[in-house]
């Protein structure tokens, strides 16, 4: 079922693997950007209005504000299913405390008497956070949004979440799916629009009469949703350009067939363009795979999407020469999520550079990093995980240097300064400097140095 991708014979280029071999996800973003411009334009200009149409034009539901009502969310919380509450609480739970021990401390160097630097930790103070509809519902990524930003300190958070239509009179057509206002109303997140796509990032970017603008989108979402966080990059700072999931697979011949095949197909659940690649030396297990997903995907609720994307371009079998060759071509692909089914799985996963998050043996499958490990889902994808992490505490906070210098301390350093700006033909700088004494600088026995 799985393309084959056959790197035993050929050997390594100078610059290590060569990426264009190995099955990836097309997302043209620049495409969609000349689609999204006119949508983030009119968004701007003419706010609620804008909004109101594209949901009737995109989501086909008829909504007459964007804002959802108070008593929307705690009766989506009220009429919760028992089970989806206690999962999600436990979830919530989790992340938090993974991200609180994640929360940084400020810190103070002392450079010199008299001189020190300090590193203050701030959080963003208004965040828009972005939880996509469509094909399925996500109320694990209200959690995995939410929970760090709190967890964070930033003191306003708003949801946006496409309306959804439902059949005859119920309360909730035209909102967000019930169970994403019921996670909000859980994380104690009172600030909900019924807004999608490109749309909804516009409208947190620029404002319109209902929401106040924010400093930072985060979250993931469709290749329109990534496309309107390149424009608007600059307006709001971003967290990344999230593209298909992706599951990579490192076995060999330890790992049992059925639990991998199980985890490719959980992956290729999500959409046609989810990427699924195994990434083995043992061409048995390849087969042994290929047999098992001839099994299982006929069986599954959602057998046409995997069907489609476990054919795709973007998913396929490696055969690689030994475990580090296969350690060489995962780091090269980069995956947003990285199963290490090999002997001695610890060892090998200890040696991984580049992944969004890091799988280890029978008993970790990405669907617990997607629910209850504590870990956070939202990840880097198409390759970014060579220079991009995942969602954090981290990601909501700004370091700010405050430096505190006083006369002796300035005094002591003054003449490399000076002598720098000179050099960079920035007199100025150098004059700045020399106006605190007089337009001298004084020398080593004057400052007392």
């Amino acid at each position: 079922m799985l393309n084959r991708i056959d790197l035993r014979e050929g050997r390594p280029s100078e610059g290590g693997i060569d990426r264009d071999l190995l099955p990836r996800a097309e997302l043209d973003v620049e495409a969609a950007l000349e689609k999204v411009r006119p949508i983030c334009e009119n968004v701007r200009h003419r706010g609620t209005a804008a909004l109101i149409e594209y949901a009737e034009r995109f989501e086909h539901v008829t909504v007459d504000r964007i804002r959802v009502p108070a008593e929307a969310l705690e009766r989506a919380l009220r009429e919760l299913d028992p089970a989806v509450r206690a999962g999600l609480e436990e979830s919530a739970r989790r992340a938090r405390l993974v991200h609180r021990d994640q929360r940084r401390t400020d810190s103070t160097v002392r450079v010199v008497p008299g001189g020190t630097v300090t590193e203050r930790w701030v959080p963003v103070e208004r965040v828009g956070l972005y939880v996509p509809g469509g094909r399925a519902v996500y109320p694990s990524s209200v959690v995995m949004n939410v929970v760090p930003a709190q967890e964070a300190g930033v003191g306003s958070l708003a949801v946006a979440s496409p309306p959804q239509r439902t059949p005859g009179n119920d309360w909730s057509a035209g909102l967000p799916h019930p169970t994403i206002l019921a996670a909000c109303a859980l994380l104690g997140v009172d600030e909900v629009y019924a807004a999608g796509g490109a749309q909804a990032i516009a409208m947190f970017a620029y404002g319109t009469d209902e929401c106040p603008p924010v400093r930072m989108v985060t979250g993931p979402g469709n290749v329109y949703v990534a496309a309107a966080k390149r424009l608007l990059k600059g307006v709001i700072g971003i967290d990344a350009e999230a593209g298909p999931t992706e599951i990579a697979v490192l076995a060999d011949d330890s790992a049992d067939p059925v639990a991998v095949a199980a985890d490719l197909i959980s992956q290729a659940e999500h959409d046609v363009l989810a990427a699924a690649v195994l990434v083995t030396p043992s061409a048995a297990l390849a087969d042994a795979v290929d047999a098992e997903l001839r099994a299982q995907v006929p069986a599954a609720k959602h057998h046409e999407r995997i069907a489609e994307a476990l054919g795709g371009r973007q998913s396929g079998t490696v055969l690689v020469r030994d475990l580090d060759h296969g350690l060489a071509v995962v780091d090269a692909y980069a995956a947003e999520h990285l199963e290490i089914m090999t002997e001695d799985a610890r060892a090998v996963a200890a040696r991984v550079r580049n992944a969004g998050a890091v799988f280890i043996g029978p008993y970790a499958p990405v669907s617990l990093g997607d629910y209850a490990a504590g870990s956070n889902h939202v990840l880097p994808t198409g390759g970014c995980a060579c220079h991009s992490s995942g969602l954090s505490v981290q990601t909501f906070l700004r370091g700010i240097h405050v430096v505190d210098y006083d006369r002796d301390a300035l005094a002591g350093v003054a003449r490399h300064v000076v002598t720098l700006a000179e050099a960079e033909d920035l007199p100025a700088h150098g004059s700045a400097v020399k106006a605190r004494f007089d337009w001298q600088v004084p020398t080593e026995d004057e400052s007392g140095k």
